[in-house]
């Protein structure tokens, strides 16, 4: 027993571990750590499946066809012994049912295909101003405050204006794009609730209606941006279907902003606790990337991805068949010793190959480009134009596993 929290039997890699105690929500690379000096390949007594935390095995899985994202695709439930999808949650799988995220060829590549062009670095680097001028406006609203709550104020507001603006969505929907957001991606943490199930519910039917007044729109009076380009675009002599819109709209909406809003509070938590000079970290366009990919790979903000095996295999030992559900933990891949060395240590020098915070394969994070680009503008114009920023109290670490990401952010200069 190595926490109160965590308990590892490396002969039979069975793993006790508690997801909802601070203790290993607070800062899980520790318990990653002890992971990967005892079994990186485990059973996952709370969850009851296989997980792979080691580098190379999620990097492979990640790619390995064996495995999917969906499996009703090949089977049925009756077949897989699955009960039907209850009642209260009609709304959100009626809007997860084309979603990019959950879907495998040949439909994820006809759909990819459509919106794969937006998001290309060239076409996302044009955005370069808007992010600078919004970042600059947010700052001048509390500059001379000289203290800010920074999640609230400035790194919930960047990404979820910039996705909406590429999309075709007013600016001023903003928060309530945040609202919808936050209670729709509370479907994919561990142990949810049934209050956390009909609050998804609710703001899936909420954000599915408000698309369709928007697509019919975007349909009478196409304008240049990406929603009237997926209305409008033929894909081997088809359109996309209104349902398809909307789960496409939706999952670009949410995995656009949502883990962007972590990665910025992770990573200025990150560097002013790593004594680092921000000016030496930020020194100019190639060192400022150094350090975003090792924000990145020390405080992934989405730590787990779940696939199912589409035919029976072996993998590290691990029988399964189909229907098995396992987690990779991309978290935890960032952290194994054997790819990074010292792997607990923020060192922003390093080059020693791609973390997988994004992902890896067919399912690699469309929105990686955009997530880069305002990483990359807003953490040196933050840094640089409040001198002095230090931490005004410990960080207040959201009490849920599947992100990983700050509640408060309290800051003074």
């Amino acid at each position: 027993m190595s926490a109160s929290f965590l308990s590892i039997d490396p002969g039979t890699r069975r793993v006790w571990l508690d997801a909802r105690n601070p203790g290993f929500f607070e800062n899980p690379n520790r318990s990653y750590a002890e992971l990967h000096a005892s079994t990186p390949t485990f059973f996952w007594e709370q969850q009851q499946q296989w997980f792979f935390a080691g580098y190379d095995h999620v990097n492979s899985l990640l790619r390995d066809k064996r495995f999917g994202r969906q499996i009703l695709h090949i089977t049925s439930r009756e077949a897989l012994g699955w009960p039907e999808p209850p009642a209260h949650t009609r709304h959100f799988d009626k809007a997860e049912e084309w979603s990019l995220l959950e879907l495998e060829p040949p439909e994820h590549t006809r759909l990819r295909t459509l919106v794969n062009r937006a998001f290309v670095s060239r076409h996302v680097e044009k955005m370069s101003g808007d992010i600078t001028d919004l970042a600059n406006r947010l700052i001048d609203g509390f500059a001379a405050d000289g203290e800010v709550e920074l999640l609230s104020r400035f790194a919930d507001i960047i990404p979820v204006t910039m996705i909406a603006r590429m999309i075709g969505i007013p600016d001023e929907m903003g928060p309530q794009l945040l609202k919808w957001s936050h209670d729709y991606v509370g479907m994919y943490m561990f142990k949810r609730s049934r209050a956390d199930e009909e609050a998804a519910d609710r703001s899936a039917r909420e954000f599915a209606d408000y698309l369709r007044g928007i697509i019919a729109e975007r349909r009478a009076a196409p304008r240049e941006d990406l929603l009237s380009q997926m209305i409008h675009t033929r894909h081997r002599d088809q359109f996309l279907t209104e349902d398809e819109l909307i789960s496409t709209t939706i999952v670009l909406l949410n995995a656009g902003h949502e883990a962007t809003v972590h990665q910025l509070g992770n990573s200025v938590r990150i560097i002013l606790e790593s004594g680092f000079d921000p000016s030496t970290l930020f020194a100019d366009a190639a060192t400022t990337e150094r350090t975003v990919e090792e924000c990145l790979r020390i405080c992934a903000p989405v730590h787990i991805f779940q696939r199912y095996c589409l035919e029976p295999c072996e993998i590290d030992g691990v029988c399964l068949k189909r229907g098995d559900k396992i987690g990779l933990i991309l978290a935890a891949a960032n952290l194994d010793g054997r790819k990074f060395p010292d792997p607990l240590t923020f060192r922003p020098e390093r080059n020693d190959g791609a973390n997988l915070s994004f992902g890896a394969g067919i399912h690699f994070c469309i929105g990686a480009p955009l997530a880069r680009l305002e990483l990359n503008i807003v953490l040196p114009l933050l840094f640089h134009r409040l001198r002095g920023m230090k931490l005004a109290s410990t960080p207040r670490v959201k009490d849920v596993y599947h992100f990983h990401g700050l509640e408060r952010l309290d800051l003074v200069w």
